[in-house]
C-alpha cells in the first residue's frame, strides 16, 4: 500500500461505533469480500495463531489438572481405588480442558483474530486496487482498542485512496496541459492545433457545413530582437503579440504558437466568405500599434500566409503545409505582407527542392565550373587580375546534354540552405590552383579575386580554409584577393575585424564588392583592413545618363582615394564609360567592354593575344567574346 504524500495526523472519532457504523455503510464492501468475510471463521480455525494458543491453553489446564491428580494420589493407599479414581480423573481433565480451551479460543478470536484477519484483507485490497479499496468494517463493540485500531487503519486506507486520486487527476491536468498548451504565452500548442484542425475538416467542411481557413503567421526578423536584445525580450514580445492575436480575433478562432516565432490560426469561414482576408486585416491593425519593451518603442512586422479547405486540401497536413509555403512566399517577396496559396506555390517549391538536390550532386560530381573576368589597370591598360564566377552546367536528355544555369537561380539557394559553405570552399581551393598553374605555365602574375558570401564568412573557418587553399596551391598569397560585400561587416562587427585582420596578416588582399548599395560608411572603411573599393555597376552605367548616379560614382572614387585604397569600375561597357572614370581618377576598370567571363582555356587565349596587342598600343582594345 502507497501512503507517499499521506496526512498521518488522524484524530481517533468521538464516537467509535457510529464512525465505524458511517463508513460501513458508505463502502459497501462488495459480494467477493462478504464471502470472504463469511469464511473469516473458518480462517480463524486455519490460522497458526489459533492453534498456537489453542495447544498452549490446552497443555495449560492439562498442567494444572496434573499438578491436582499429582496431590490426590497422595490421599488414597489402595491401589484399586487408587487406579478407578485416575482414569475418571484422566477423563475429567482432559474433557475439560478442551473445553476451555475451545471456549477461550472462541472468545480471543472474536476479540482479537477476527479484527486482525479483517484488517489483512483489508490491506491486501488496498495493496491491489490503491484508490478504490474494498474495506470491511468492524461490526462489533470498537470502543476497545482493537476496534479503534482497526476503524483508524480503514480511515488511512481509505484517505490514502482520496490522496491518490487527487494525485493522478493532478498528473493527467499537467500531462494534459504540457502535452497540448504552450508553456510561454499559454496559447494552443501545434499537437492540439492539428488534431482539432483534423476532426474540423471531417465534423464541418466534409459535411458540407462550411470552409476553414488556416493562417501561418511570422515574426519578422525576431533572430535579431533575440540577438540584440535577449531572450527574454523575445519572449515578452511573443506574449504580447499572442495577447493582441487573441484580442483581435472572434472566439471560434483558434490561436496556437507552432514553433519560436510562428503562430498558426484556424479560423471557419462562411460559404459565401471568399478568403480569409478580414482576419488577415485584423491581424495587421493588432500589430500596426508600437510594442513597448525596455523603455522602448519599436514596431513589429509579421509576414502572413493563407489556405483554404477544401480549395486547398482536404487533410489537416496538407493544408498547413500549403499555408507554410504561402508564408514563405510572403517572407521571400519583402515580409510584412500577405500571400494566399496557389498551385503555382507548391510547384516552385518543389522546383527549388529539385534544383537543391542536383546542386549537391553536381559538387559531388564536378559539375560546378568556374569562368574567369578580366580586370584591368585604366592608366597603363595592362590585366592587372580576373574575377572567379562559379557557373554550373546541369546536365539533361537534351541534343546538348544539358544546360548553364544562371547564376541567380542557384546562388540564392545556395545561400539559403547553407550549401554555399563547401562550394565555396570549392571555388577558393580551385582558383588558388588554377591561379597558381597559369603562374607555373608562363603567363604574367595577377591576382585572382573570390567572391564570399555572408553566409561562408560567419559559418566556416575562413581563415583555415585560406590557409589550406594557399598551401595546397603553393600559391603566394598577395596574388589573392577575397570580395566581401558591406552587409558581412553589420552581422557581427567585432567579429568580422578580427576574421579580417587574421586573412590581411596572411598577406591576402581584401575589397569591398558593390559599394555603395548597402550599408556604407566610413566607420568600417576606417577600421577594416580593406585595400580596394569596387563601385557597383548600377552607378557606373547610369552615370553618363543619371546625374545622382554619376555624383555617387564620383564621390566614392574620392573617398577611395582619401583613405589610401585602390578604387575599381564594375560594370564598364563602352568607351564613354572608361573615359568618364578616367576623368575622375578612378584606378581599375572591370566589365563587357573588354571581355565577358570565360571559362580556363578561352582566357589563357584571351589574355595572350591582349598582350600582344598591348605591346602594339596603349590603349585597351575591345575583344570580342570568343566563348
Amino acid at each position: 500500500m502507497n501512503f507517499r504524500g499521506l496526512d498521518l495526523n488522524i484524530q481517533a472519532p468521538e464516537d467509535p461505533s457510529r464512525e465505524g457504523a458511517r463508513h460501513h455503510d458508505a463502502h459497501a464492501p462488495s459480494a467477493s469480500l462478504l464471502s470472504r468475510a463469511a469464511k473469516a471463521p473458518l480462517r480463524i480455525w486455519r490460522s497458526r495463531i489459533s492453534w498456537r494458543l489453542a495447544i498452549m491453553f490446552f497443555c495449560f489446564i492439562v498442567l494444572a489438572q496434573a499438578g491436582t491428580l499429582a496431590v490426590t494420589f497422595h490421599r488414597f493407599d489402595d491401589a484399586g481405588v487408587l487406579a478407578e479414581h485416575f482414569y475418571a480423573i484422566i477423563i475429567t481433565t482432559v474433557s475439560l480442558s478442551l473445553l476451555v480451551t475451545g471456549l477461550l479460543i472462541l472468545a480471543l478470536s472474536r476479540w482479537l483474530l477476527q479484527p486482525i484477519l479483517k484488517l489483512r484483507l483489508n490491506l491486501l485490497a488496498a495493496a491491489k486496487n490503491p484508490e478504490k479499496p474494498e474495506l470491511l468494517s468492524h461490526s462489533e463493540n470498537v470502543h476497545d482498542e482493537i476496534g479503534g485500531a482497526l476503524v483508524v487503519a480503514n480511515n488511512l486506507i481509505r484517505q490514502n485512496a482520496t490522496n491518490l486520486k487527487k494525485l493522478r487527476s493532478q498528473a493527467e491536468d499537467k500531462i494534459h496541459q504540457l502535452a497540448y498548451y504552450d508553456s510561454l504565452t499559454g496559447l494552443r500548442n501545434r499537437a492540439f492545433f492539428m488534431e482539432k484542425l483534423e476532426d474540423d475538416i471531417k465534423r464541418k467542411v466534409e459535411e458540407g457545413e462550411g470552409r476553414l481557413a488556416v493562417i501561418c503567421l511570422d515574426v519578422d526578423h525576431f533572430k535579431d530582437i533575440n540577438d540584440t536584445m535577449g531572450h527574454d525580450v523575445g519572449d515578452a514580445l511573443l506574449e504580447i503579440i499572442s495577447k493582441r492575436l487573441v484580442k483581435s480575433l472572434p472566439d471560434e478562432v483558434l490561436i496556437a504558437r507552432a514553433s519560436s516565432d510562428e503562430f498558426i490560426i484556424m479560423a471557419p469561414l462562411q460559404n459565401n466568405q471568399p478568403n480569409a482576408a478580414p482576419l488577415v486585416d485584423r491581424i495587421f491593425a493588432a500589430m500596426a500599434e508600437p510594442v513597448s519593451l525596455l523603455q522602448e518603442k519599436f514596431q513589429v512586422r509579421v509576414s502572413i500566409g493563407a489556405a483554404h479547405c477544401p480549395d486547398d486540401g482536404m487533410d489537416a497536413r496538407t493544408i498547413l503545409k500549403n499555408a507554410d509555403i504561402a508564408l514563405n512566399r510572403a517572407k521571400e517577396e519583402g515580409r510584412d505582407t500577405v500571400r494566399y496559396y496557389s498551385q503555382d506555390f507548391d510547384v516552385a517549391v518543389q522546383t527549388r527542392f529539385q534544383m537543391l538536390r542536383d546542386l549537391r550532386v553536381a559538387l559531388e560530381e564536378n559539375h560546378l565550373q568556374l569562368y574567369y573576368h578580366p580586370q584591368f589597370e585604366l592608366k597603363t591598360g595592362r590585366i592587372i587580375g580576373v574575377e572567379a564566377l562559379l557557373r554550373w552546367f546541369r546536365p539533361d536528355n537534351s541534343k546538348n546534354g544539358g544546360s548553364m544555369v544562371p547564376p541567380l537561380d542557384f546562388i540564392p539557394l545556395a545561400e539559403e540552405s547553407g550549401l554555399i559553405v563547401p562550394i565555396g570552399e570549392w571555388v577558393l581551393k580551385t582558383a588558388c590552383k588554377m591561379n597558381k598553374q597559369w603562374q607555373d605555365s608562363g603567363m604574367p602574375s595577377f591576382r585572382i579575386a573570390v567572391n564570399i558570401s555572408s553566409v561562408q564568412f560567419h559559418r566556416a573557418d575562413l581563415v583555415r580554409t585560406v590557409r589550406e587553399a594557399l598551401d595546397e596551391s603553393g600559391l603566394d598569397p598577395k596574388y589573392l584577393e577575397l570580395e566581401v560585400t558591406e552587409g558581412v561587416f553589420m552581422e557581427n562587427m567585432d567579429h568580422a575585424i578580427e576574421i579580417l585582420n587574421q586573412l590581411h596578416r596572411q598577406g591576402v588582399e581584401l575589397a569591398v564588392d558593390d559599394f555603395g548599395t548597402g550599408y556604407s560608411s566610413l566607420n568600417y572603411l576606417r577600421h577594416f583592413p580593406i585595400d580596394r573599393l569596387k563601385i557597383d555597376q548600377t552607378f557606373v552605367r547610369n552615370a553618363l545618363t543619371n546625374p545622382d548616379d554619376r555624383t555617387i560614382a564620383r564621390t566614392i572614387i574620392a573617398l577611395g582615394h582619401s583613405l589610401n585604397l585602390k578604387v575599381m569600375a564594375e560594370g564598364v561597357e563602352t568607351q564613354e564609360h572608361e573615359d568618364f572614370l578616367r576623368s575622375e581618377g578612378c584606378d581599375e576598370a572591370q566589365g563587357y567592354k573588354y571581355s565577358k567571363p570565360v571559362p580556363e582555356q578561352k582566357l589563357r587565349e584571351f589574355v595572350a593575344e591582349y598582350n600582344r596587342n598591348l605591346a602594339k598600343t596603349t590603349k585597351l582594345t575591345i575583344v570580342e567574346d570568343r566563348a
